[in-house]
This record gives C-alpha cells, sequence and structure tokens, in this order.
C-alpha cells in the first residue's frame, strides 16, 4: 500500500511540475500535452484519489483550483464518452466527497455546490450529441458550437451506453430530469437494435440504427455498456437494466465464451470472428462479482492473471490459440481492468492470489513503466519500449484500485455501520454510509446521495407531520416519529433498544432495524393515509 502511495506521488506531483494545465504528463519529455481537450484532464481525473489516500488539503487546494481555472466554453471537438467519464464524473464524485475533505460546502449541499454546477455545465455541452432520430448520441461534440455539421454518425456501442451512472446522478441532485432521461433513451434504443441471437455489435450508426460493426464482446468498444447496465441498476435500485444484462450475459456464454476466455464473434450468426483477447476485457470478472457470480469471475480472472504474469502487463490484444500478442497491439498504456477485478473479487473472497497479482502489478509497473518524471506508456511489453505518454487513468484508476486491494479499511469500503447525517433542503440525509458505485473512470458516487434531493422527500414529510399531529390529538399511542432518514424508513417508531449516536457531532451507529408505524398488510399504502383526510400520490 506504501509503494502504491509513493507511486502515487511520484507521477502526481511531476504532472503538477513538468505538465500542468496541459490535459496529460509526457513522462520521457518532462512537459505536457493537451488531448481530450483542454482542461487540466489529470488534475480532474486525480482528484478524489488524492482523498482516497487521505490528502484532504491537496484535495482542497485542487477543488479551488479547478473552480477558479477551468473553462469549458472553448472552440474544442470533445469526446462524448470521454468527457463524461472523466470530467462529469470526477466532478460528481469530488463534490459528493467535498465535506467529508473538509471543503466549506454551500447551504443546500449536495444538492447544490461549485463542482456540481461545473459538472451540470459540461453535462449540458454534451446534450446536443443525443439529438439525433434514435436518441444514440454522436460520439463527437464541439464544446462551443454542439455536433459538427458532417460529423460521422458511426458511434461505438460503449460510446452510447455509458451514461446512466454520471447522468442520473445529475438529474438526481439537480432535479433536472433530461440528463437521466437520454442516458435511458439511450441504452433502450441499444437494446432494440440487438440481433435476434441477442447480442450487439461494436459501431452503430446513430442516424438510421444500421449496426456498422458487427463484431460481439465483452471489450473495446462494447464494454461499460455492459458495465452500466449493472451499475446503474444498482445505482437505481432498477429491476429494468438488471433484467437487460442478464439476458445479454445468457447471450455471451451462449455464443462468446470458450473455456472461461471471451471470444469475438459475429453478431447475428455467433460464428467466431476473433479469438481474442483484450485487455479492456478484464473488467468483465469484477462485474461478474457484483451480480454474485465469483466462481465463474475467478476462473476467467485466473486465465487473464496467466497473461499478466507471461508479459508483466496485458497487451492489449492477445492471440488466444498461440498464446501471444498480436501485431501492432502489443502494448501497456498501464491500464486498470485486472486490477479493477483483483480488487472487486479480494472484497468479495479474500483470496490471497490477488493481493499477489497486486504485487506482480506494482512490480512491473515500477520495473518496467517508471521513469525520472512520472511512469510512461508501455509500447512494447515484449521489449519493454516506452511511449511519451502517462494517461489520466493512470492516476484516476490504476493507482486507485491498487491502493483500494491493499487498504481494507479505507472509507471507500465502508460497510454501512458508521455513515453522516446532513441538513438538506428538503430535511436530513444519510451519506458516506459505502455502497460506493464507481464509474468506469473510477470516480466513485455514493448512491445514497440520490435520495438526498428529491421533491418527494417533502411529501413524505408532511405525512410525517399530519401523522405527529394526528396521534397528538388522538393520543392513542405513545412514540415519537423520527425522520425517514434517521433509519430507512417513513414514520419509523421508536429508536431500536440498541441504537446509538452521538449527539454532539454527526456520526450515527444503528445495529438494529426499526418497524414502521404505518403498518397493515390488508391495506394499500394510500389507503392507510386516507385516514388523516388527505392521500399522497407519487405524481403529485
Amino acid at each position: 500500500r506504501e509503494r502504491v502511495r509513493a507511486m502515487f506521488y511520484h507521477a502526481y506531483e511531476h504532472y503538477l511540475e513538468s505538465a500542468f494545465p496541459y490535459d496529460e504528463l509526457r513522462p520521457l519529455t518532462c512537459d505536457g500535452q493537451d488531448t481530450w481537450g483542454s482542461f487540466s484532464l489529470t488534475l480532474i481525473d486525480a482528484l478524489d484519489t488524492l482523498l482516497i489516500l487521505g490528502n484532504v488539503s491537496e484535495f482542497q487546494r485542487v477543488v479551488h483550483v479547478l473552480q477558479e481555472g477551468v473553462d469549458f466554453d472553448i472552440d474544442v471537438n470533445a469526446s462524448v464518452f470521454e468527457t463524461n467519464i472523466r470530467v462529469v464524473g470526477g466532478f460528481l464524485s469530488a463534490h459528493l466527497l467535498s465535506k467529508k475533505a473538509g471543503v466549506e460546502v454551500e447551504a443546500g449541499w449536495p444538492c447544490s455546490g461549485p463542482l456540481l454546477r461545473m459538472a451540470e455545465e459540461v453535462a449540458r455541452k454534451l446534450l446536443p450529441a443525443f439529438q439525433t432520430p434514435t436518441g444514440m448520441p454522436y460520439g463527437t461534440v464541439n464544446l462551443l458550437h454542439g455536433v459538427n455539421p458532417g460529423e460521422t454518425p458511426v458511434t461505438c456501442t460503449a460510446g452510447i451506453g455509458t451514461f446512466i451512472v454520471e447522468f442520473a446522478t445529475l438529474s438526481h441532485l439537480t432535479g433536472d430530469p433530461v440528463f437521466e432521461a437520454v442516458a435511458r433513451k439511450a441504452l433502450k434504443a441499444l437494446w432494440k437494435n440487438r440481433s435476434d441471437i441477442g447480442l450487439v455489435g461494436n459501431h452503430i450508426d446513430v442516424i438510421t440504427a444500421k449496426w456498422v460493426a458487427q463484431d460481439a464482446g465483452i471489450g473495446a468498444g462494447v464494454d461499460s455498456y455492459f458495465e452500466y447496465l449493472v451499475k446503474g441498476a444498482i445505482l437505481l435500485q432498477d429491476e429494468e437494466l438488471m433484467s437487460m444484462f442478464l439476458d445479454y450475459n445468457q447471450a455471451i456464454k451462449n455464443y462468446t465464451k470458450f473455456d472461461d476466455w471471451y471470444l469475438w464473434v459475429q453478431m447475428y450468426k455467433g460464428t467466431v470472428s476473433m479469438p481474442v483477447f483484450q485487455s479492456l476485457e478484464a473488467y468483465w470478472p469484477g462485474l461478474q462479482s457484483l451480480i454474485g457470480d465469483v466462481d465463474n469471475a475467478m476462473r476467467t480472472f485466473l486465465n487473464y492473471y496467466t497473461v499478466w504474469k507471461q508479459f508483466g502487463g496485458l497487451p492489449e490484444f492477445y492471440n488466444i490459440p498461440q498464446g501471444y500478442t498480436v501485431d501492432k497491439r502489443e502494448g501497456y498504456p498501464l491500464r486498470p481492468e485486472l486490477i479493477e477485478s483483483a480488487m472487486y473479487l479480494y472484497r468479495a473472497t479474500r483470496d490471497p492470489t490477488l493481493l499477489e497479482l497486486g504485487r506482480d502489478a506494482v512490480e512491473s509497473i515500477e520495473k518496467i513503466s517508471k521513469v525520472d518524471c512520472g511512469f510512461a506508456t508501455i509500447k512494447d511489453l515484449r521489449d519493454h519500449r516506452l511511449d511519451n505518454r502517462m494517461e489520466s487513468f493512470f492516476l484516476a484508476e490504476t493507482i486507485k484500485y491498487l491502493y483500494l486491494l491493499f487498504d481494507s479499511d479505507n472509507f471507500i469500503h465502508n460497510d454501512g455501520s458508521v455513515f453522516d447525517v446532513v441538513i438538506t433542503p428538503y430535511g436530513e440525509c444519510v451519506l458516506n454510509a459505502g455502497g460506493y458505485v464507481f464509474n468506469t473512470e473510477a470516480h466513485p458516487i455514493d448512491p445514497a446521495a440520490l435520495h438526498c434531493c428529491r421533491k418527494r422527500k417533502e411529501e413524505q414529510w408532511e405525512v410525517e407531520d399530519l401523522m405527529r399531529e394526528f396521534y397528538s390529538l388522538k393520543k392513542t399511542k405513545k412514540f415519537t416519529l423520527k425522520r425517514a432518514s434517521d433509519y430507512g424508513e417513513v414514520g419509523s417508531a421508536e429508536a431500536p433498544e440498541d441504537a446509538s449516536s452521538e449527539k454532539g457531532g454527526e456520526k450515527r451507529n444503528f445495529k438494529s432495524s426499526s418497524h414502521s408505524l404505518l403498518s397493515c398488510p390488508s391495506q394499500s399504502f394510500n389507503s392507510k393515509l386516507a385516514v388523516l383526510g388527505q392521500v399522497f400520490l407519487d405524481n403529485t
């Protein structure tokens, strides 16, 4: 863990010294370059990693720097996908972690705040890309002018289906439903255009909905679509998204899985088109662990780990029958996916093999890619030649997942026994209880935050106030009603016997669940409230 911390600072400090305010560090020449835009991308991507490593003072400083110095009103053509996962995701995560990092938050947080406004500003600049006949977005948008005339309508599947985590979070925090609506429409458009055997291809025309690249698999061009169906389902408790993923999962097993490897097949026929493993596919065991399929996840992970041990990293493409790299795809740009899966699987199994992978990754990266000014992309794993680039995901993902693999007590791993209570315009709200959902750039989103800013809370509390009044008049029972967010239910009765709280602070700890006052199984929810003279519906 301490070696990983040192790796982070070696890379981060050289970025600040040699590359800031450019997007990325060029570690071989000790300078910087803009890549995905022109907005200090590495700084945005590394922000929540700073807090996970415990550096609150630098987190606070960087928040101030970004608020003062980053401008998105620029004439730049930006990837809709990359800007969402790195910039919108990075700002949302940092916004939700600000209070934990000691930032003085404004009244109304987490439903308002400068980082949230920055996330919303960037996301609004991406919205023109979704204005297509199918609802599937263009791949590129100009941050000043919108979609360029003549922009190609061909977008990869992941570039269409990787928005629900960030955009639903934005909608829930800001109250503007447009973000979640466009993300859902794009997801459902892909679902609607799957093949008869249940597979999706690699690239599609967002105007005509015709598949341009018909290779189906779990790797590059498709990967985070599947990831976001699962994570969106978890974040939003959405059965439809999970049902979609489980259907895909069955088709993937039926047509692409061979001996715990996953190949590429033709999406309509299921015939093998490429018997290769791509390094980007290494997220899949971690995703399997999230749906409880741990045994299959471990078997596939161990296959991928053999490739790592063969080369000291994962080549971009690996020919499975030949057991070697694919021409012009021999590089390893310090990707996180195998380490990400190791982190998830270690949380699920505590298998020490996963720590061994982490140790191997630390030693490989330090031995092969460490240079005076940071860590360089490995251009060729066969001879360890380096490339003059350090992608921002190295600090956002690779280092973060490595650190979390070795830091079992990190706040990210909170099991819900400790949490913070904050006051919002809609009343009390529970945050930092754990269960964080990582976006595909490893920016953690607190799922509880999505319940802090909904107007429905006001209606719940109006009901509770009426209940208090009703029972104080009747004097038929001796109990007090608690706020819904105290115990997680509307109309909780008196606190459980072993509940405890620190009255002087925000930390609370409740081991028992409370019983709902509104417990009458023979009546619907609306009927129970009708006794008070008013019925509250979800859509009122």
